[in-house]
Protein backbone atom coordinates (compact mmCIF):
# COMPACT_ATOMS: atom_id res chain seq x y z
CA UNK A 1 0.00 0.00 0.00
CA UNK A 2 2.84 2.40 0.86
CA UNK A 3 4.48 1.62 -2.46
CA UNK A 4 1.21 2.39 -4.27
CA UNK A 5 0.88 5.82 -2.64
CA UNK A 6 4.56 6.56 -3.26
CA UNK A 7 4.07 5.84 -6.97
CA UNK A 8 0.91 7.95 -6.98
CA UNK A 9 2.73 10.94 -5.44
CA UNK A 10 5.55 10.53 -7.95
CA UNK A 11 3.04 10.50 -10.80
CA UNK A 12 1.46 13.71 -9.48
CA UNK A 13 4.82 15.46 -9.74
CA UNK A 14 4.94 14.40 -13.40
CA UNK A 15 1.52 15.89 -14.18
CA UNK A 16 1.71 18.31 -17.12
CA UNK A 17 0.21 21.80 -17.13
CA UNK A 18 -1.93 20.74 -20.10
CA UNK A 19 -3.53 17.91 -18.12
CA UNK A 20 -4.09 20.29 -15.19
CA UNK A 21 -5.94 22.76 -17.42
CA UNK A 22 -8.09 19.96 -18.87
CA UNK A 23 -8.95 18.77 -15.36
CA UNK A 24 -9.91 22.25 -14.14
CA UNK A 25 -12.20 22.93 -17.09
CA UNK A 26 -13.62 19.41 -16.86
CA UNK A 27 -14.55 19.95 -13.22
CA UNK A 28 -16.10 23.31 -14.06
CA UNK A 29 -18.14 21.67 -16.79
CA UNK A 30 -19.59 19.03 -14.48
CA UNK A 31 -20.32 21.66 -11.84
CA UNK A 32 -22.19 23.81 -14.37
CA UNK A 33 -24.09 20.73 -15.56
CA UNK A 34 -25.26 20.02 -12.03
CA UNK A 35 -26.44 23.64 -11.80
CA UNK A 36 -28.23 23.29 -15.16
CA UNK A 37 -26.07 26.17 -16.39
CA UNK A 38 -25.35 26.61 -20.11
CA UNK A 39 -21.65 27.20 -19.30
CA UNK A 40 -21.39 23.40 -19.06
CA UNK A 41 -20.74 23.41 -22.81
CA UNK A 42 -18.02 26.05 -23.43
CA UNK A 43 -16.01 24.84 -20.41
CA UNK A 44 -16.52 21.23 -21.47
CA UNK A 45 -15.38 21.93 -25.03
CA UNK A 46 -12.04 23.31 -23.80
CA UNK A 47 -11.50 20.23 -21.64
CA UNK A 48 -12.40 17.65 -24.27
CA UNK A 49 -10.25 19.19 -26.99
CA UNK A 50 -7.23 18.96 -24.68
CA UNK A 51 -8.11 15.37 -23.80
CA UNK A 52 -8.31 14.42 -27.48
CA UNK A 53 -4.60 15.19 -27.61
CA UNK A 54 -3.68 13.65 -24.23
CA UNK A 55 -5.55 10.36 -24.64
CA UNK A 56 -4.08 9.82 -28.11
CA UNK A 57 -0.59 10.29 -26.68
CA UNK A 58 -1.32 7.65 -24.00
CA UNK A 59 -2.82 5.18 -26.51
CA UNK A 60 -6.31 5.41 -25.01
CA UNK A 61 -7.77 5.43 -28.50
CA UNK A 62 -11.38 4.84 -27.51
CA UNK A 63 -11.12 7.79 -25.12
CA UNK A 64 -9.69 9.86 -27.97
CA UNK A 65 -12.76 8.97 -29.98
CA UNK A 66 -15.14 9.66 -27.09
CA UNK A 67 -13.66 13.10 -26.51
CA UNK A 68 -14.12 13.90 -30.20
CA UNK A 69 -17.73 12.73 -29.80
CA UNK A 70 -18.03 14.93 -26.67
CA UNK A 71 -17.07 17.91 -28.78
CA UNK A 72 -19.77 17.21 -31.36
CA UNK A 73 -22.40 16.48 -28.69
CA UNK A 74 -21.39 19.60 -26.77
CA UNK A 75 -22.15 21.72 -29.80
CA UNK A 76 -25.50 19.91 -30.21
CA UNK A 77 -26.29 20.13 -26.49
CA UNK A 78 -25.43 23.83 -26.40
CA UNK A 79 -27.92 24.43 -29.21
CA UNK A 80 -30.54 22.07 -27.71
CA UNK A 81 -30.40 23.64 -24.24
CA UNK A 82 -30.82 27.15 -25.67
CA UNK A 83 -33.57 26.22 -28.10
CA UNK A 84 -37.03 27.33 -26.98
CA UNK A 85 -40.34 25.55 -27.54
CA UNK A 86 -42.35 27.25 -30.28
CA UNK A 87 -45.58 27.00 -28.26
CA UNK A 88 -44.51 27.69 -24.67
CA UNK A 89 -41.30 29.67 -25.42
CA UNK A 90 -39.65 27.66 -22.64
CA UNK A 91 -36.24 26.02 -22.79
CA UNK A 92 -35.74 22.25 -22.75
CA UNK A 93 -36.98 20.82 -19.40
CA UNK A 94 -35.41 18.06 -17.29
CA UNK A 95 -37.24 14.75 -17.81
CA UNK A 96 -36.93 11.01 -17.22
CA UNK A 97 -36.54 8.54 -20.05
CA UNK A 98 -39.66 6.78 -21.25
CA UNK A 99 -39.61 2.97 -21.32
CA UNK A 100 -38.79 2.96 -25.02
CA UNK A 101 -36.01 5.52 -24.49
CA UNK A 102 -34.51 3.27 -21.79
CA UNK A 103 -34.55 0.33 -24.21
CA UNK A 104 -32.92 2.49 -26.87
CA UNK A 105 -30.26 3.65 -24.40
CA UNK A 106 -29.42 0.07 -23.41
CA UNK A 107 -29.23 -0.98 -27.05
CA UNK A 108 -26.96 1.98 -27.79
CA UNK A 109 -24.78 0.97 -24.82
CA UNK A 110 -24.45 -2.70 -25.85
CA UNK A 111 -23.76 -1.96 -29.52
CA UNK A 112 -21.23 0.74 -28.61
CA UNK A 113 -19.33 -1.58 -26.25
CA UNK A 114 -19.15 -4.44 -28.75
CA UNK A 115 -18.12 -2.20 -31.64
CA UNK A 116 -15.50 -0.26 -29.66
CA UNK A 117 -14.04 -3.44 -28.14
CA UNK A 118 -13.76 -5.02 -31.59
CA UNK A 119 -12.07 -1.94 -33.05
CA UNK A 120 -9.59 -1.71 -30.15
CA UNK A 121 -8.64 -5.38 -30.33
CA UNK A 122 -8.51 -5.56 -34.13
CA UNK A 123 -6.94 -2.26 -35.12
CA UNK A 124 -5.02 -0.77 -32.17
CA UNK A 125 -2.28 -1.69 -29.70
CA UNK A 126 -4.51 -0.91 -26.70
CA UNK A 127 -3.63 -3.02 -23.66
CA UNK A 128 -6.97 -2.30 -21.94
CA UNK A 129 -9.64 -2.88 -24.63
CA UNK A 130 -12.42 -4.11 -22.29
CA UNK A 131 -11.78 -1.37 -19.76
CA UNK A 132 -11.54 1.35 -22.38
CA UNK A 133 -14.64 0.12 -24.24
CA UNK A 134 -16.66 0.06 -20.99
CA UNK A 135 -15.92 3.64 -19.98
CA UNK A 136 -16.36 4.86 -23.54
CA UNK A 137 -19.72 3.18 -24.18
CA UNK A 138 -21.23 4.45 -20.91
CA UNK A 139 -19.89 7.93 -21.65
CA UNK A 140 -21.43 7.86 -25.13
CA UNK A 141 -24.83 7.18 -23.60
CA UNK A 142 -24.29 9.72 -20.80
CA UNK A 143 -23.41 12.56 -23.17
CA UNK A 144 -26.36 11.79 -25.44
CA UNK A 145 -28.79 11.76 -22.52
CA UNK A 146 -27.29 14.94 -21.04
CA UNK A 147 -27.82 16.81 -24.31
CA UNK A 148 -31.49 15.82 -24.05
CA UNK A 149 -31.64 16.76 -20.32
CA UNK A 150 -32.53 13.25 -19.20
CA UNK A 151 -31.95 12.47 -15.51
CA UNK A 152 -30.56 9.05 -16.44
CA UNK A 153 -27.48 10.76 -17.87
CA UNK A 154 -26.13 10.98 -14.33
CA UNK A 155 -26.39 7.20 -13.83
CA UNK A 156 -24.30 6.64 -16.96
CA UNK A 157 -21.75 9.22 -15.79
CA UNK A 158 -21.51 7.68 -12.30
CA UNK A 159 -20.62 4.30 -13.82
CA UNK A 160 -18.18 5.91 -16.27
CA UNK A 161 -16.43 7.86 -13.52
CA UNK A 162 -16.13 4.95 -11.08
CA UNK A 163 -14.53 2.69 -13.71
CA UNK A 164 -12.28 5.49 -15.00
CA UNK A 165 -10.52 6.11 -11.66
CA UNK A 166 -8.44 2.89 -11.61
CA UNK A 167 -8.00 3.02 -15.40
CA UNK A 168 -6.24 6.40 -15.32
CA UNK A 169 -4.13 5.40 -12.31
CA UNK A 170 -3.01 2.34 -14.29
CA UNK A 171 -2.20 4.56 -17.26
CA UNK A 172 -0.09 6.95 -15.17
CA UNK A 173 -2.49 9.90 -15.19
CA UNK A 174 -3.17 10.36 -11.46
CA UNK A 175 -4.44 13.93 -11.73
CA UNK A 176 -7.04 12.76 -14.20
CA UNK A 177 -7.89 9.83 -11.89
CA UNK A 178 -8.57 12.26 -9.04
CA UNK A 179 -10.68 14.33 -11.45
CA UNK A 180 -12.85 11.28 -12.13
CA UNK A 181 -13.13 10.58 -8.41
CA UNK A 182 -14.46 14.12 -7.94
CA UNK A 183 -16.64 13.60 -11.02
CA UNK A 184 -18.21 10.60 -9.27
CA UNK A 185 -19.18 12.73 -6.28
CA UNK A 186 -20.49 15.54 -8.51
CA UNK A 187 -22.45 13.07 -10.66
CA UNK A 188 -24.19 11.63 -7.61
CA UNK A 189 -24.91 15.18 -6.44
CA UNK A 190 -26.09 16.10 -9.94
CA UNK A 191 -28.47 13.14 -10.07
CA UNK A 192 -30.24 14.21 -6.89
CA UNK A 193 -30.20 17.90 -7.91
CA UNK A 194 -31.85 17.18 -11.27
CA UNK A 195 -34.31 14.76 -9.65
CA UNK A 196 -35.29 17.47 -7.17
CA UNK A 197 -35.61 20.05 -9.95
CA UNK A 198 -37.85 17.68 -11.93
CA UNK A 199 -40.10 16.99 -8.94
CA UNK A 200 -40.33 20.72 -8.19
CA UNK A 201 -41.45 21.54 -11.74
CA UNK A 202 -43.59 18.45 -12.30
Amino acid sequence: MNEFFSQLVEQFYQTTWLEAIAVIFGLLSVWYSKQENILVYPTGIISVLIYVYITFQYKLYADTGINSYYFVMSVYGWYNWLKKDDVTSEQLPITWNSKSENHLSLLFLACSFLLIRWVLISFTDSDVPNWDATTTSFALVGMWLMAKKKIENWIAWIITDIVSVPLYIYKGLPFTAVQYLIFTVLAIWGYFAWKKSYEKND
